[in-house]
């Protein structure tokens, strides 16, 4: 079975009008064939978002477009080479947080792990690596209101993945839990 089949099937990455921010998903396959995806924690002494759950990612540079962020990205946030990254599968629905005109871009990749990923401890307090399958187990997931809206979160020992990266999230494993 090939595990990458249903993700090629995903729309190209967008760019909306006021697009300042574009994530990477990268997932790769371990040694036991189990599908991985890349999660970083921030530190609790970041200005925006301390400790939240994210995928690698951040703000646009002049010129770049949201690809060419997300790789940048995650080689200064996790040590991810762009040459490690095998393939573009394409993008996830743009995400938008409190501020609705600055959408954030997800961009799914699959990935050849390096031997090291090396946080960026200005940006990054640890790597978490789940798999796929750990993810689709709905028993971990939990929906709670927040400001009058039903958010999703999932509970790690490093902290808690919810908001955006949370919605992004389930949009993939709705995309791959019939196949997965």
């Amino acid at each position: 079975m090939d595990p990458w089949k249903i993700l090629r099937t995903l729309p190209p990455v967008v760019d909306p009008p006021g697009a300042e921010y574009a994530v990477l998903v990268p997932l790769y396959q371990d040694a036991a064939g189990e599908v991985r995806v890349v999660l970083t924690k921030r530190p609790d002494d970041m200005p925006t978002h301390p400790n939240d759950i994210v995928f690698p990612g951040g703000h646009r540079e002049d010129g770049e477009g949201p690809v060419s962020t997300a790789l940048r990205e995650a080689w200064e946030e996790v040590g991810l080479p762009a040459d490690n990254v095998l393939e573009i599968f394409g993008g996830l629905t743009p995400v938008t947080t409190r501020d609705r005109t600055r959408p954030i871009v997800p961009v799914v990749a699959r990935i050849e792990r390096p031997d090291e990923l090396i946080p960026d401890h200005r940006e990054v307090d640890v790597i978490i690596e789940p798999t796929i399958r750990e993810l689709l187990d709905e028993d971990r997931w939990v929906t709670r209101r927040w400001h009058d809206h039903d958010l999703w979160f999932y509970e790690f020992d490093e902290g808690i993945l919810w908001g955006a990266t949370a919605f992004m999230m389930r949009e993939l494993l709705d995309l791959v839990r019939a196949d997965w």
